[in-house]
């Protein structure tokens, strides 16, 4: 079983930037997705962003989340980073990074990977 590990979410002011980090350990092969998604308890489960290992990214609600979002790697750390600016808000919940290294992981959402991290919560206030 893969360990995830997200760090960065924080209390913000609306507007904010904010940078969460998600490692990933217990693997060593070169073929595996990481990705983010949020818990919002009015809004339920969203993907966010998720990233291959070329380093080919997809964003979620049809792409809009690239708006603000923004999804980087470090291949050889197994790590991944989520870069948020603007934020507002409908932003508040809990951002869990997921691992996936089996099959078409570019394909399914970061919701549906095998192995995620217990989240990182994120607020913001007005």
């Amino acid at each position: 079983q893969v360990h995830v590990r997200e760090s960065g979410g924080d209390s913000v002011q609306v507007g904010r930037s904010l940078r969460l980090s998600c490692v990933a350990s217990g693997y060593s092969g070169k073929r595996y997705c990481m990705g983010w998604f949020r818990q919002i308890p009015s809004k339920g489960r969203e993907a966010i962003a998720w990233i291959d290992r070329d380093g080919k990214s997809y964003y979620g609600g049809r792409g809009s989340m690239q708006d603000r979002f923004t999804i980087s790697r470090d291949n050889d750390r197994y790590t991944v980073f989520l870069d948020m600016k603007d934020l507002k808000p409908e932003d508040t919940g809990m951002y869990v990074c997921s691992f996936e290294y089996i099959g078409a992981c570019w394909a399914s959402e970061p919701y549906e990977y095998r192995d995620r991290g217990q989240g990182t919560q994120v607020t913001v206030s007005a």
